[in-house]
């Protein structure tokens, strides 16, 4: 009986703790990471791919973060009206890996994933901007781990992982290297000044 009352009671002040961090958060934009024409999760050119933006924020409790920002479309479906959940981790792939560049002004830091592990908690739905918010936790000079979660516009959590990444020269990931074409790529966007989630 006690286990269970203590477990009903951590329970409560979990959600207590969720709902009193997860109320709202503002983000103050910095600036706006590059992007590829061809990337599924990030190319403005690809036709069957997200068209992802990331920027470069600090949150109102003064930490920094990436805010990838998507909207999954039908063809990026499992069951109807939800994203498949291959997607979902591609995401946070993605975005943990370029979290590496937060505030790192010289060159760009590159990786290939060595783990990802994602836990699911809610669907995700299509036709709607969704955010994945993710930050390094620890760096050598030959890797880099970060964590990320995946967040509704009302600040609902569907999604969270963890990825350990390589840190490798661009030339040793593809035999075509990264050039001005296929990577610092410019669209029209205006760039925003500020997100907020929750609420």
């Amino acid at each position: 009986m006690h286990i269970f009352i203590l477990g009903v009671k951590a329970k409560t002040v979990l959600r207590f703790w969720e709902i009193y961090y997860y109320g709202v958060m503002n983000y103050t934009v910095i600036r706006k990471q590059n992007i590829s024409p061809d990337c599924f999760v990030c190319g403005v050119q690809n036709d069957f791919g997200l068209k992802a933006k990331s920027y470069e924020c600090e949150r109102e409790d003064g930490v920094r973060v990436l805010l990838t920002v998507f909207s999954g479309h039908f063809f990026h479906q499992s069951y109807p009206e939800r994203l498949h959940g291959g997607i979902t981790s591609t995401v946070l792939d993605e975005a943990i890996g370029r979290a590496i560049n937060i505030g790192h002004d010289g060159e760009t830091i590159w990786g290939v994933t060595i783990e990802l592990s994602v836990k699911f908690r809610k669907p995700v739905p299509l036709e709607e901007d969704v955010y994945c918010e993710t930050i390094i936790t620890k760096q050598t000079h030959r890797s880099f781990e970060g964590e990320g979660k995946i967040l509704l516009k009302d600040g609902t959590v569907c999604a969270s992982g963890v990825g350990k990444y390589l840190i490798l020269d661009p030339r040793q990931i593809s035999t075509e290297g990264v050039t001005e074409k296929n990577w610092r790529y410019e669209d029209d966007e205006e760039m925003p000044v500020e997100f907020v989630i929750g609420g």
